[in-house]
Formats: structure tokens, C-alpha cells, sequence
């Protein structure tokens, strides 16, 4: 069982914002911004490649909900998949991030990374 499944099922716990029947928002223990969620399903999905359009349909609200509880529906968010090995999916089990809560940067697509790729 992974980790995010764990967190579903009561085992590890978290800081939830939102959740119901399908869905689960709990804060990013590691931030990257000073809003950083975690949306998940409560089913285990394994990366956005196995995503059913029923399933996104669910999700889209669920996360457009979180945006408005945290207070960022308004001044804007980020929302990242990391998808597979080479999109920096560390967990496998679908997650995306919501970021926000100031003036988000994109420092690791500056043109001196893009020279090194």
C-alpha cells in the first residue's frame, strides 16, 4: 500500500483541508509556496495516464473548492502532475499540486537550464 493510500485509509496522518467520497486535500508536508496542497483520489490512481474522463470530472470542482477554501480562487494558482519517472513523479499515485498564496516563479525554466537540457 503506498503512502497516499495509507493517508486515505487513516494510517498516516495529515492535514486535511477538504475531502469527500472520492477525493483528498491535505497540505504538502515539504512546500514549495506558501499555499501547497496535496489533491489526490481516494482510490488509487497510478499517474495521469490512467485518469478516466469521470474521474476528472470529479476532480476539476473538487480542486476548484480547494482554491476557494485556501483563499487563492481569486489572486491565482499553479496545479502540477508529475507524471512517470521523467516528469518527477516521486509518489505513484496520482497527486496534484495547488500552489499559491503569492507570486509564483518559475526559476527552473530559466534560460540557463534550458542551455544545459
Amino acid at each position: 500500500m503506498c503512502i497516499f493510500c495509507k493517508i486515505v485509509e487513516g494510517q498516516i496522518p495529515s492535514n486535511k483541508i477538504f475531502e469527500n467520497d472520492d477525493f483528498l486535500a491535505f497540505h504538502d508536508l515539504y512546500p514549495k509556496a506558501p499555499i501547497h496542497i496535496l489533491v489526490i483520489p481516494k482510490k488509487h490512481v497510478v499517474c495521469f495516464q490512467e485518469v478516466t474522463a469521470e474521474m476528472m470530472a470529479g476532480m476539476t470542482p473538487f480542486i476548484q473548492e480547494v482554491a476557494t477554501l485556501t483563499g487563492i480562487d481569486k489572486s491565482g494558482y499553479r496545479l502540477i502532475v508529475n507524471n512517470g519517472e521523467d516528469g518527477g513523479q516521486e509518489v505513484h499515485h496520482l497527486h496534484f499540486h495547488v500552489l499559491g498564496g503569492g507570486k509564483l516563479r518559475f526559476e527552473h525554466l530559466t534560460d540557463e537550464t534550458h542551455k544545459s537540457l
